[in-house]
């Protein structure tokens, strides 16, 4: 029987901690996803109220928004983030479901709502100041949960109120 030693290859030092910073990065990975983007909460003077939203911060994201939608769930969302504080306006051209739009602070806090938004409207829906944050929501919603202006929304974009 002939049997012969398995070699096993010399690893430099420096190959050594490549190897391993790239294994630490693929084991954070899924760390990095636990910031989760989709769940918003407001909350209110009766209570919290979680939303699934989509984000959207890009100047095309932003530009296409919800339109050519036929449905929003309920609990769900679209989350608008301009990156800074800025009077920012919509409108409801090519959207075939009303939305209430909650115009947000950077800290959080709701500065004003526009409740029941019309399909296919091009009239301007201003902010009444700089915000930061537009969350789109089911037509009638803010109202029906009791959601105002002065209430927060806490995600993970958004700094907390202090």
């Amino acid at each position: 029987m002939n049997s012969s030693p398995i070699s096993t290859p010399r690893v430099s030092q420096p190959l050594r901690a490549v190897a391993a910073l790239a294994t630490a990065m693929l084991i954070s990975l899924p760390l990095a996803a636990c910031s989760d983007e989709t769940r918003l909460v407001v909350q209110s003077e009766n209570g919290e109220h979680a939303f699934t939203v989509e984000v959207v911060d890009t100047p095309e994201t932003r530009a296409q928004g919800l339109m050519y939608r036929q449905e929003l769930a309920d609990d769900a969302g679209m989350l608008f983030d301009f990156r800074e504080e800025r009077p920012v306006s919509f409108w409801m051209r090519n959207t075939y479901i009303p939305l209430d739009m909650l115009f947000i602070e950077a800290d959080g806090t709701i500065l004003n709502i526009h409740v029941n938004a019309r399909p296919h409207d091009t009239t301007s829906i201003p902010s009444d100041g700089p915000v930061q944050f537009v969350l789109e929501i089911p037509g009638g919603r803010s109202d029906e949960l009791g959601i105002a202006a002065g209430d927060t929304v806490e995600h993970p974009r958004i700094t907390a109120a202090q």
